[in-house]
């Protein structure tokens, strides 16, 4: 599905799909920076990316970090993978290399499967699945084009080892109408293609002013797509179907007739559907029909654990893929969620492995590692690799794919402990954060002296006696201070952050602190922090910087 905002989708959620699971998952343009308030916890992206939203779990999460601008599309094949589109280019590019863990601020990029045919800005994607259509097409992916060439691009899907390329199929259908906007596809249960068109003439980002007469808001059209010599679909029974008939359609080869029976199902009585489907996996031999009995399971929040194994070990990659797709996420359900990840790092196909690479940089670092250097040791190519370097990074803290190369988050190489490069590329996005330390000392550390604010680069108080550092980082500074031979007023106090960063956090910007922009010092562990928090823990009010020479004079 995609969304097309009216006037600028750079500041919006600019496409939306729906998985398997039932999850949300939600496109979000450049330029934004979000910080969300959820029950797991705050959930936070920048630029372009998608979260995922489960209702089943009232569950937020980043799912994929891009360096993209626009998505303005999401669809998902037989097996689960996602695919999307991103504007200012062709640029359809395939989701899972992305859905690793990123750094705050640091982005995968997103290679383009279109190889010929080349037409921008898309919006609006989906697969050919319809018994309407010729067999020799199934599985192929049209989307639309908005602006120059009005009409849809149709390529079939190939498979590239570990990943996916394509080879243009035609046009599906062109306009000669300049105010053809066509922006989402969709299949209806009979088979055949609807069309949205925007119908306006005038869209894009400003390019006409808001207020322009000639700007429609009020029209649109849906056209419909046939192939007059092959009959339509008969439509599959959804709305109102018993749990039996809903079952069995999941068996039907149309893929937006599965979806809507997946979404039927997850309205009705939880344990009337699992019962049900106890009685109906017995019976099926395809074990896409299974993987289709797994998705419900997973919709329900109620993984079938043993199921998610069978599928695991089958001899199609495409349904490995997709059960360790549904192990992802299922942690909380599958008792042995270690030892399958594990499998999936050592399957001998690259998609498979590069699943559990993603996986593993959500994972505490025991589990993480070694599913890296399993998947690593069954080899890498151009799709997992980009992956595999993110994934490491979010365990040993360097950055360390191509497009972020000059990004200040790299740990310098004086620092060789692993755990002190973490705690700097953390610390680096807490510095970054709004309010927090960038906001007056400045992202180069150099401060506003005309402001007040005095630098932290090259300065003792930053490198020096980490004691003290910690302790004004804690409690904050309030008064007359010298630093670098100029003397400041101190009429505008430095926040206390005892309140606003945990323990890990404070160690990881005054460890970022004191190795940027020159300085070099020793790392400040979270331990640190701790013990200096109960020492100060009674003490009231900001500390005066004359204060805390007396207790930790300046180095000379």
């Amino acid at each position: 599905m995609s969304g097309f905002d009216d006037h600028d989708t750079h500041h919006a959620i600019s496409a939306f799909c729906v998985d398997p699971a039932g999850a949300i998952v939600m496109g979000e343009g450049v330029f934004l920076h979000s910080n969300v308030e959820t029950a797991y916890g705050p959930k936070r992206g920048s630029n372009g990316g998608f979260y995922r939203y489960d209702p089943s779990r009232k569950h937020l999460s980043r799912h994929s970090q891009f360096n993209i601008p626009n998505p303005w599309g999401v669809a998902y094949d037989d097996y689960g993978q996602d695919f999307f589109l991103h504007t200012s280019g062709t640029k359809l590019s395939w989701m899972t290399p992305g859905t690793v863990h990123c750094i705050y601020g640091v982005n995968m990029t997103a290679p383009d499967l279109i190889t010929s045919q080349s037409v921008r800005p898309t919006s609006g994607i989906e697969f050919i699945s319809s018994r309407h259509f010729p067999e020799e097409v199934q599985g192929d992916i049209a989307f639309c084009n908005a602006i120059g060439y009005l009409g849809a691009k149709q390529h079939k899907m190939v498979e590239d080892g570990t990943g996916y390329t394509t080879e243009f199929r035609h046009d599906l259908f062109v306009s000669e109408d300049l105010n053809f906007r066509p922006v989402d596809l969709e299949f209806a249960p009979d088979g055949s293609l609807y069309v949205v068109d925007w119908c306006n003439a005038l869209i894009g980002h400003m390019q006409h002013s808001a207020r322009d007469p000639n700007r429609d808001h009020e029209h649109g059209r849906i056209y419909r797509v046939t192939y007059p010599s092959r009959p339509l679909v008969e439509p599959a029974k959804v709305a109102g179907a018993s749990i039996e008939t809903l079952l069995d359609n999941l068996t039907l080869p149309e893929y937006r007739t599965r979806y809507r029976t997946r979404r039927e199902l997850r309205g009705r009585d939880t344990d009337k559907v699992l019962t049900a489907l106890k009685s109906w996996l017995p019976k099926q031999k395809d074990e896409r029909h299974k993987l289709e009995g797994l998705w419900v399971t997973w919709g329900f929040n109620k993984t079938d654990s043993n199921l998610l194994e069978e599928l695991m070990r089958s001899e199609d990659h495409r349904i490995r893929t997709a059960a360790t797709r549904v192990l992802r996420f299922s942690k909380h359900n599958v008792p042995q969620f270690d030892d399958l990840l594990l499998a999936a790092a050592n399957d001998d196909h690259g998609r498979v492995r590069l699943e559990a690479t993603a996986e593993a940089s959500r994972q505490k670092e025991g589990l993480g590692i070694k599913v890296l250097a399993d998947a690593a040791a069954k080899g890498l190519d151009k799709y997992s690799e980009p992956t595999f370097k993110a994934a490491k990074a979010t365990f040993t803290g360097e950055i360390e794919t191509d497009h972020n190369k000059n990004l200040r988050i790299q740990p310098p190489k004086h620092l060789t402990d692993n755990k002190a490069k973490k705690l700097f590329t953390m610390g680096a996005e807490v510095y970054a954060r709004e309010a927090h330390c960038g906001t007056c000392h400045q992202s180069n550390g150099k401060g506003l002296p005309a402001a007040g604010f005095p630098p932290l680069a090259g300065t003792k108080w930053a490198t020096g006696n980490p004691d003290r550092l910690i302790k004004a980082s804690l409690k904050g500074l309030m008064g007359p201070i010298e630093v670098q031979g100029v003397k400041y007023p101190g009429t505008v106090p430095m926040t206390p952050f005892e309140h606003i960063l945990k323990d890990d956090e404070l160690a990881a910007v005054l460890t970022f602190v004191r190795n940027s922009w020159g300085n070099k010092a020793s790392a400040i562990i979270p331990e640190d922090v701790k013990k200096i928090r109960a020492e100060v823990k009674d003490k009231a009010g900001f500390y005066q910087p004359a204060e805390l020479l007396r207790i930790h004079p300046l180095e000379k």
